[in-house]
């Protein structure tokens, strides 16, 4: 039997891959990735030429079968996603979890994520924290907002460019203008920032500096 592998890519910075990453990724005898046409210029860059096989949100449920049967039958697979740690806000559970099903041997390897040098550099409490990923778009959003208004623990976010000012001014109405909160965003990149603040701080500089790229948000928990 095979082994399915987790591996984490750069979230940015090339030199984030790690030795460990790229030898498991050429010796596999597949790799699905989340976008093979991302995923290709890594592996160029690196050297990797093991066939990949597209994996994503809008399949994954249909392939999960298919892929648990070519592991049982000895080959060894390695799941990537386009940046960061698979199955974290991005495809990789459902597979996980049919393996762990199935007996067969899960390896995650330790890597790149977005929300931990996220959280650390905020320099709100993190001996305690909640990691939410993204809030619900429409059903949900408001009775989530809700709950957490109320959570102790520091809480981090993920959000896309064009939806963040509108999450800061949902935080500034549930949690209240004065609630730290910190937004880094290109992590790892060239252009990193992290912006520190209140709600209210926070919500007016990105309304007047349009953000962009990769965002995670970290808002200190109810005292």
């Amino acid at each position: 039997m095979g082994k399915l592998y987790l591996v984490p890519t750069p979230i940015g910075n090339l030199e984030d891959m790690t030795l460990r990453a790229i030898r498991i990724l050429k010796e596999a005898d597949l790799i699905l990735a989340e976008d093979t046409r991302t995923s290709g210029k890594l592996l160029q860059h690196f050297e990797i030429t093991t066939p990949m096989q597209s994996h994503h949100m809008h399949n994954e449920h249909r392939m999960v079968d298919g892929i648990v049967k070519k592991i049982q039958s000895g080959s060894d697979i390695a799941l990537i996603s386009d940046a960061g740690t698979p199955a974290i806000s991005d495809p990789g559970f459902l597979l996980t979890r049919a393996c762990v099903e199935n007996g067969i041997e899960v390896d995650c390897l330790p890597g790149a994520t977005a929300f931990v040098p996220a959280l650390v550099n905020s320099g709100l409490p993190n001996d305690k924290f909640v990691f939410e990923g993204f809030l619900p778009v429409k059903k949900g959003r408001q009775t989530r907002l809700k709950f957490l208004a109320g959570e102790t623990r520091t809480m981090i976010f993920y959000e896309s460019p064009h939806k963040l000012v509108k999450t800061l001014a949902n935080f500034v109405e549930y949690f209240g203008a004065e609630r730290p909160v910190s937004v880094s965003r290109e992590l790892s990149k060239l252009y990193e920032e992290t912006i520190r603040g209140s709600a209210l701080e926070v919500l007016e500089h990105f309304s007047e500096k349009p953000p962009k790229g990769e965002i995670v948000i970290v808002v200190a928990g109810k005292k």
